[in-house]
């Protein structure tokens, strides 16, 4: 799986480049719940939660909340922010291809391109089952990718983020080396440079890792083979109604599933 050590394993200066308001992302979950399940929704995983952005939103708003990453120092950093929110989530370091709850969740959700670090068939379909396995019946997985018009076989495109808190500066730029999918696993090595600036001192942390390329037929077909969902809709963006297509509204590509009763 594709980590980006360099990068992930300093969270404190992801959060400075990442941190950006999510609560039209939670209040679409809420709706999608309600709307397939007809009743409010009560708990909820984050799946590659990072510092724990939308689990600490949910937490906040009464749900019964569990943050999961890779990474033990995202996971660390999430636990501390939700401190000092005074919210209670529970929070576990694992891979988002086996791992276990203390009881199934109504939602699962996995944002912002996070499941392209899965680099083969095999590993998207374990995620898929073991999503499956801990969902309550009826209940939703919600996963966030890159529209294929933005990032392709045909052109990775330039990506660039970056913040500022405290006098530290920080910038992240994606896919330095000009990555190209390969034409027959969809994997690129994609290369990027984490560059700080604190107390006077700029620092660069290079990093590099394989991400998955995949179209929305190939996550039809792999949702299938995996069995226990059926595919609700594919979202351009977090609109209830707007379906992914080529029009400039439709931004992002958006799955919502549903566990089969």
């Amino acid at each position: 799986m594709a980590e980006f050590n360099e990068v992930y394993a300093r969270a404190g200066y992801y959060d400075i480049a990442f941190n950006r308001d999510i609560s039209r992302e939670v209040e679409f979950v809420f709706g999608e719940y309600k709307r397939l399940n007809n009743r409010p929704l009560q708990s909820l995983l984050e799946i590659a939660c990072g510092p724990g952005y939308h689990a600490r939103a949910f937490a906040k708003q009464g749900v019964e909340t569990f943050g999961l990453d890779l990474r033990p120092e995202m996971i660390d950093f999430a636990r501390d922010k939700a401190k000092e929110d005074g919210v209670d989530v529970h929070w576990m370091a694992a891979d988002m291809r086996a791992f276990s709850l203390p009881h199934p969740v109504d939602a699962i959700i996995t944002m912002y391109d996070s499941l392209d670090c899965l680099a083969d068939n095999d590993d998207i379909v374990a995620h898929f089952r073991a999503v499956a396995s801990w969902l309550t019946p009826g209940g939703i997985y919600l996963f966030e990718l890159t529209h294929p018009r933005d990032c392709s076989p045909h052109g990775y495109g330039n990506y660039v983020y970056c913040g500022e808190r405290n006098g530290t500066k920080v910038e992240i730029k994606w896919a330095v080396n000009n990555p190209r999918h390969d034409a027959f696993t969809q994997v690129a090595e994609v290369e990027t440079i984490l560059r700080v600036v604190e107390n006077g001192k700029e620092t660069l942390y290079r990093d590099k890792a394989r991400e998955r390329y995949l179209t929305p037929q190939e996550l039809v077909a792999l949702t299938k083979l995996a069995g226990s969902f059926r595919v609700v809709e594919c979202y351009g963006d977090f609109i209830q109604g707007l379906r992914m297509d080529n029009s400039p509204q439709s931004r992002r590509m958006i799955f919502v599933l549903q566990k089969i009763l």
